[in-house]
């Protein structure tokens, strides 16, 4: 009797399932050839927002989000695989790593290799915070 219970109970839940993809089909677009814009935060340059999508004569909007850390010039739908850094210029103070395009989300239009830079950290001032954390009595 739990055998059989339990089955029925599979039967509706995968018929339930059915009903659910069917009803999405008929919601969505038959277009596949959707052209995307970019995020765009709802207020100042990050957070929650909307990205309007085209495709012949019909329009969506969906939700997105922009992380508000992300302050990358080559934009957050562009998605790459960054290298080491690199050594420390002493003429800049700056250290480099690069970039190559892994993926373009929604057709973003992205560039093949960035270079992104930050400050060089002074190596004696991170050895001599790490001994005073670590110091024993």
């Amino acid at each position: 009797l739990l055998l059989l219970l339990a089955l029925i109970l599979l039967a509706t839940t995968a018929e339930a399932g059915k009903n659910k993809k069917e009803k999405v089909k008929k919601e969505g677009s038959e277009c596949e050839d959707w052209r995307w814009g970019p995020c765009v935060p709802n207020s100042k340059d990050c957070g929650l927002g909307y990205r309007e999508g085209t495709c012949k004569d019909e329009s969506k909007k969906l939700k997105c989000k922009i992380p508000c850390n992300w302050k990358k010039k080559f934009g957050a739908d562009c998605k790459y695989k960054f290298e080491s850094w690199g050594g420390c210029s002493a003429q800049t103070g700056v250290k480099t790593r690069s970039g190559i395009l892994k993926k373009a989300l929604y057709n973003a239009q992205c560039e093949e290799i960035v270079y992104v830079t930050k400050p060089c950290s002074s190596k004696i001032k991170s050895k001599s915070k790490a001994k005073k954390g670590k110091g024993k009595d």
